[in-house]
């Protein structure tokens, strides 16, 4: 006699394990604690087996009939349901381990010494954010090119047409490690080269010499930390990318030479890049000693107990706070060195680019420049400080008690 729920219901357990009979070859075997497995017998080759179709009340009567007519079916296609479901789990198993999220992951935890953390922070985070929605659940193996640019254009109609192309970038290097390790035989990336509505890269914002002395004015009056104040001075006066800035250590700094030498895992060019000290900046690194010394790091965190070092947004917020908002970015600061030393100072282009760490792309002329023009970059940058100086004015920027 079929089962019903009620039947079920009330079927309560017993000293020794029962069965309740539903038919062709399905029942619900209660055990004396009270659990209740549906089962499937059934034949093959003339041996008895039995098949697992779930538990209830997770598995319910019509979800178990529901399991048994298809193990049934497959019974008649000369198929053992038992290790069909095996095999089931093997291939979920491995499509998990192999869909477009675990393989970028792992392509991401194999390159990411080669990045600035920050740098390698915001790759995965645009992946977090605009691909794996789409398709990080995905086998990678599955994934067709016109998916892909589907995925991509979303993101192009947002009004974030760099973000798609740095996306497709990030793809294409993923899907090659997925061909590399063998989880597919073919790159959809590859394919969608001039798909995307070209982007056209803008300048960062800056201001002008003429804007200097009154933005001199601004900081001295805008209502920050010491710490900040002096994380923009020091931005101003050495043109470092901020990434560098920020994860700058004391034992970085070398006072006898005076230079900050940073370190290559720092670097955007991965590669030791020395920073001439002028006297301003020195001075500057003193007060700065007196605020932060008792950590690693120029500028730490203000709460350290999730970051070690100061937010990448912090400059940038302390600019808008000054009525720069739209108008000037903290990477600005390296377009206006980089105008203003090539338009009126004395130095050479060379001199100029390589404290600016361009990437040279001659190797042997990249180690010459790195040699040669180190003594004339000193001459530079205390040039440059003794700019800046002037434009305040004369006058000695109050920072302490802000």
């Amino acid at each position: 006699m079929a089962l019903t729920e009620i039947k079920i219901k009330n079927a309560k357990p017993k000293a020794r394990s029962y069965k309740l009979a539903d038919g062709f070859g399905m029942f619900l075997l209660v055990h004396p604690n009270g659990s209740k497995y549906w089962r499937l017998k059934y034949r093959v080759a003339g041996k008895e087996k039995l098949l697992a179709l779930g538990v209830y009340p997770e598995t319910s009567l019509s979800k178990a009939r529901e399991e048994r007519d298809k193990a049934r079916k497959l019974l008649l296609e000369q198929a053992d349901p038992a290790l069909k479901k095996k095999e089931d789990k093997r291939l979920q198993a491995y499509r998990a381990g192999n869909s477009f999220a675990a393989v970028a992951k792992e392509w991401f935890e194999t390159n990411k010494t080669k990045w600035v953390p920050d740098h390698a922070q915001r790759l995965w985070r645009r992946l977090e954010l605009h691909i794996m929605p789409e398709i990080g659940s995905d086998p990678i193996a599955e994934i067709k090119p016109l998916y892909l640019l589907d995925s991509l254009r979303k993101i192009e109609k947002r009004g974030t047409t760099e973000t798609a192309h740095r996306l497709l970038q990030t793809c294409n290097a993923i899907f090659r490690y997925g061909v590399i390790t063998g989880r597919m035989t073919y790159n959809p990336a590859q394919d969608l080269r001039g798909a995307l509505t070209p982007h056209r890269a803008q300048n960062h914002p800056t201001i002008t010499a003429k804007e200097l002395p009154d933005f001199f004015k601004r900081l001295e009056q805008v209502e920050t930390s010491p710490q900040n104040k002096i994380a923009i001075l020091m931005t101003m006066q050495t043109f470092v990318r901020q990434g560098e800035l920020r994860h700058a250590e004391w034992r970085d700094i070398d006072w006898k030479e005076k230079e900050w030498r940073i370190r290559p895992e720092t670097t955007k060019m991965k590669e030791w890049h020395i920073v001439p000290l002028s006297k301003q900046t020195l001075a500057l690194l003193k007060l700065l000693k007196e605020i932060t010394g008792h950590s690693a790091y120029l500028f730490p965190s203000q709460q350290r107990r999730k970051h070690a070092v100061m937010s990448e947004n912090t400059v940038n917020k302390v600019l808008h706070m000054m009525g720069y908002k739209d108008r000037l970015v903290a990477h600005g600061f390296r377009a206006l060195a980089s105008t203003i030393l090539n338009e009126s100072s004395p130095f050479q282009k060379d001199a100029i680019e390589r404290q600016l760490a361009h990437m040279e792309r001659n190797q042997v002329r990249a180690a010459y420049n790195r040699a040669q023009y180190l003594d004339e970059r000193r001459k530079m940058m205390q040039w440059w400080a003794d700019y800046l100086e002037q434009r305040q004015r004369g006058k000695v920027l109050k920072i302490r008690g802000n």
